[in-house]
């Protein structure tokens, strides 16, 4: 079946020169990356680094057709686009220094010694990769979370070859990606398959289920990671899917804040939850707002400012409709429209910014649902005391955000905090959750359903979801990998119980 793309500005479909994947495609890939294993693992770390840098090299090099190519199949600005594309290489080069550092290895010796309970072997372990990985792409980043997004970034830092399942939104993006990623392996000697690519939900399906995968990696929807895992179960040997789904990202306005800053504060929100479209994993669709004359100074600017807005080009059909299913569900719940400007549709897959408010009493788990895209529920509290239980109300989510005021006592603030934390993977203090910062100390992911691991798709520890422990017993210098060899000290290891630093961070 012929692959079309669509313009999401005008809802016209357009042919492409792409056919949907079949089953003897996704063989056929498969064995390509299950043969390129052997050369990622002969190229070792410092090998791999170099491929990473070659890949954000040729992004970089191929970036004006990369970034044309991606408004019109998404809608999404050129300056969103650009920003978006650096990010992806910034994330290639990142995995590059993990890489070099090692540290994430976790390298450890414990040499032959006696024990209280007898003589214990020599025992040396370290992360190995865990073989071909599938990756689904996401509709709302055609770079940084699809064919040359985190997932492939640091499947192949581990040292395991990627097969990408286009993301049917951008399927000429994804080709474009693809390539540009091909000709850099190529570039370093490479064989075919360190990274490929399918198309087709069917053939997304048979790559689940191929048993020469190892790992899948999801963003996107809780009803995508149900038929993925659903594909993975039907497998003899199940493997493991770490997926990234929906949250709602709730901010907390102290009183102090808003009285300190209500203006700003609602510059942010606004900012925050209509960005991109609202169509981001952490936009913030709940704000909790005081009832008292500062918030009500807030929510008058968030008025005016959504008020004056005006129409937001959504990702495809289906993510416009359930955003406007969404929208008239929250309302049937019982939240009031506060403001919606009126738009002119047209013929593609426009809609308008949705401001809704709600009394805390009236907050329900329906009202507590995510929407994804440009809509915020704004909950008016009269008691700071009573947030503890209404936030029991929020699903888990990626992010908590609390803004603090000169006046907000430090023990509300803390206590605020516990409670986030506990429903939450990363704390945001007075900002907004969008922008999520390719680093060392990020973590991306929390509890089900924002995801269903303890890992995360962002940052350097990323990586740790594609390899699994390996011990040796006993075995010949010779036979160990050079990391785990006494004279070998580059990089960071755990010696006989004691941390030995590296020596070169380079390798």
């Amino acid at each position: 079946m012929n692959v079309t793309t669509i313009d999401p500005r005008d809802g016209r479909a357009r042919p492409t020169d792409l056919t949907e994947t079949d089953e003897s495609g996704v063989e056929t890939i498969v064995g390509q990356a299950s043969r390129a294993n052997q050369w990622l693992a002969d190229l070792g770390r410092l090998g791999r680094a170099q491929v990473l840098e070659a890949i954000a090299t040729s992004l970089g090099t191929r970036r004006e057709n990369l970034v044309a190519t991606a408004q019109a199949e998404t809608g999404l600005s050129h300056t969103r686009l650009d920003t978006e594309l650096t990010r992806a290489a910034v994330q290639f080069r990142m995995f590059a220094a993990v890489l070099r550092d090692g540290g994430y290895l976790e390298a450890a010796i414990d040499h032959a010694a006696d024990t209280p309970i007898g003589p214990g072997p020599d025992v040396r372990r370290m992360l190995v990769p865990l073989g071909p990985v599938a990756v689904f792409g996401a509709s709302n980043f055609p770079f940084a979370f699809s064919v040359a997004g985190g997932d492939t970034a640091s499947a192949l830092a581990a040292g395991c070859p990627t097969v990408v399942k286009a993301h049917p939104s951008h399927p000429l993006t994804s080709r474009a990606s693809a390539d540009a990623i091909e000709a850099a392996v190529r570039s370093t000697g490479g064989p075919a398959g360190v990274t490929s690519i399918v198309y087709g939900e069917q053939a997304g399906l048979a790559l689940v289920r191929h048993p020469a995968i190892r790992a899948v990696a999801l963003t996107g929807s809780a009803s995508a990671a149900r038929a993925i895992g659903a594909a993975i179960d039907e497998r003899a040997d199940p493997v493991p899917l770490y997926a990234e789904m929906g949250s709602v990202n709730p901010i907390v306005v102290l009183p102090g804040a808003a009285a300190s800053r209500a203006e700003q504060i609602a510059d942010g929100l606004y900012a925050s939850f209509t960005g991109s479209g609202g169509q981001l994993c952490t936009k913030p669709g709940l704000a909790f707002v005081a009832s008292d004359a500062a918030g009500d100074r807030l929510v008058e600017a968030l008025r005016d400012k959504v008020t004056a807005s005006g129409g937001v080009v959504l990702l495809n059909r289906r993510i416009r409709d359930a955003y406007e299913q969404g929208a008239e569900s929250l309302q049937r719940a019982g939240a009031r429209l506060a403001a919606r400007p009126p738009i002119d549709a047209g013929a593609g897959f426009t809609v308008a910014p949705t401001l809704l408010e709600v009394d805390l009493p009236g907050l329900t788990a329906e009202i507590a649902e995510e929407c994804f895209g440009p809509l915020l529920v704004v909950v008016r509290y009269r008691d700071v005391a009573d947030l503890d239980a209404a936030l029991a109300v929020v699903p888990p989510s990626l992010t908590g955000s609390v803004h603090r005021g000169p006046s907000d006592h430090p023990d509300v603030v803390r206590r605020l905090a516990d409670v986030l934390a506990a429903r939450a993977g990363r704390l945001v203090f007075d900002g907004y959750p969008t922008g999520v910062r390719v680093s060392w100390a990020q973590h991306h992911g929390g509890p089900w359903p924002s995801t269903n691991a303890v890992h995360t798709s962002v940052g350097a520890t990323a990586i740790r979801r594609f390899l699994r422990p390996m011990a040796w017993q006993d075995a010949p210098e010779w036979l160990l990998p050079e990391e785990l060899r006494d004279e070998y000290t580059a990089i960071p290891r755990r010696v006989d119980g004691r941390l030995a630093p590296g020596s070169d961070s380079h390798g």
